[in-house]
């Protein structure tokens, strides 16, 4: 009574500090404008499922798809195993599922173990791609510190519970498994409270291992396990290459072309062009950032970054989540958003790193669970130029000739006009 007393109050405690995290993650998410489209649900649901579930993206390589299905499949289909586990620690029962299920219940066990030796296997291949191998994404600079532990700590969790798994397994002489059986010649020295002993130990740090590992998600990169469904779901169906026009600037240049349909009177505040805080961004890109995974295909396929240039898609994901948290904890602490003098603009995200983005669409493109850097950098570089007439030398060169000849180029619409008349007479 005592065990599942106490089981029941780590349940408990372990649901609810991560419904109170998630209630967090959600409030800092809907910071952002509201630009969380919910047309066409059938494509909707169709990119949920094979780009978040079926991880379609990911099979571009095939032998990292595979391995990466699988450490995900053990994710998902281990929590069955977990539910028993659950229950049998509310309960005080042992292997709860056993007798109801039959033969199939050492069927699905059997799975269950062949499944948790290739998440071992997959783990370690990944820690040595990770730290020994060093393959130049998970070198990069962009990993320095916390993210490259993180995804260590991960590794090794997912190893250490599935180990677990199959001692705990392996110490049940009253049961029979594929893989777990060919360790009990090993334990057959220990007396049977020594195995009863261990077996206990192994379920508890078990299950104590998966409450934890649950409460750490959102802290980490992994959470993408979670947000990568909504996220896919809500991503834009337009085609890449097409960028969203601002509503504001079209409506400022009807006015001066149409004084007429001005508003008369004050019409307040203009309203902020582009973007310099977290505040100013969509909550899809908040979204976006709390998704990440910081596996670093977007800043592998980045043109400007393969030529020596600061810009990093990964970098620019993960420094609009740290500004997000760390107004997020501004909230916790007073209650609603006191300004510290700081913006994801400059303060993390430096002007160089924006002007150096091509807008080529191959960072949208590479990441597995439709994140979209560019669109923020698009947003920062239209506050930049809007509203502090701040942009690269050689581009307001192109900005005045738009404004003055109608072209990117120095010459007048006359000039043109005379440059196509005369190509068409040599024509002749």
């Amino acid at each position: 009574m005592i065990a599942q007393i106490f089981f029941l109050l780590l349940t408990v405690l372990a649901v609810y500090l991560f419904a109170k995290k998630a209630k967090e993650l959600k409030r800092n998410i809907f910071l952002g404008k509201n630009d969380l489209i919910n047309d066409h649900p059938t494509i909707r649901w169709n990119n949920l499922l094979l780009l978040a579930l079926g991880q379609k993206k990911m099979f571009k390589n095939p032998l990292v798809a595979v391995m990466h299905l699988i450490v995900y499949g053990g994710f998902i289909i281990i929590n069955i195993e977990v539910l028993e586990i659950v229950l049998d620690g509310l309960m005080g029962t042992h292997r709860l599922f056993a007798d109801p299920l039959g033969g199939f219940y050492n069927l699905l066990i059997n799975a269950f173990e062949i499944l948790a030796v290739l998440v071992i296997a997959v783990c370690a291949v990944f820690l040595i791609r990770r730290n020994i191998i060093r393959l130049k994404r998970f070198a990069s600079n962009d990993l320095n510190g916390w993210p490259r532990s993180d995804a260590n700590y991960i590794l090794f969790t997912e190893i250490v519970l599935m180990s677990l798994f199959i001692i705990m397994n392996a110490c049940d002489f009253n049961h029979s498994f594929l893989l777990s059986d060919f360790l009990k010649p090993l334990l057959h020295h220990h007396s049977v409270a020594h195995l009863e002993l261990l077996e206990r130990v192994c379920w508890w740090l078990h299950i104590i291992g998966i409450f934890a590992f649950l409460n750490y998600l959102p802290y980490s990169k992994h959470l993408h396990i979670i947000l990568a469904f909504p996220n896919a779901y809500y991503t834009r169906l337009t085609v890449q290459g097409k960028m969203p026009n601002m509503p504001e600037i079209q409506q400022e240049v009807l006015y001066a072309m149409q004084p007429e349909l001005a508003p008369a009177g004050d019409a307040g505040d203009p309203k902020r062009f582009g973007a310099k805080d977290v505040f100013d961004l969509g909550r899809k890109n908040l979204m976006d950032a709390y998704s990440c995974t910081e596996c670093g295909r977007c800043t592998a396929a980045c043109p400007a970054n393969i030529t020596g240039k600061l810009l990093s898609p990964r970098a620019i994901m993960m420094k609009t989540r740290d500004r997000l948290e760390e107004v997020g904890k501004n909230i916790n602490i007073n209650k609603s958003f006191i300004d510290d003098n700081k913006s994801l603009l400059r303060d993390y995200i430096a002007e160089e790193e924006l002007s150096a983005c091509t807008t080529c669409n191959a960072c949208v493109e590479a990441c597995p669970v439709s994140i979209s850097p560019l669109d923020i950098i698009i947003q920062m570089r239209r506050y930049l130029i809007m509203e502090e007439s701040s942009a690269p030398t050689e581009w307001n060169g192109v900005f005045g000739n738009i404004e003055n000849n109608f072209a990117p180029w120095k010459f007048s619409p006359d000039d043109r006009d005379l440059w196509v008349m005369n190509m068409q007479q040599e024509k002749k």
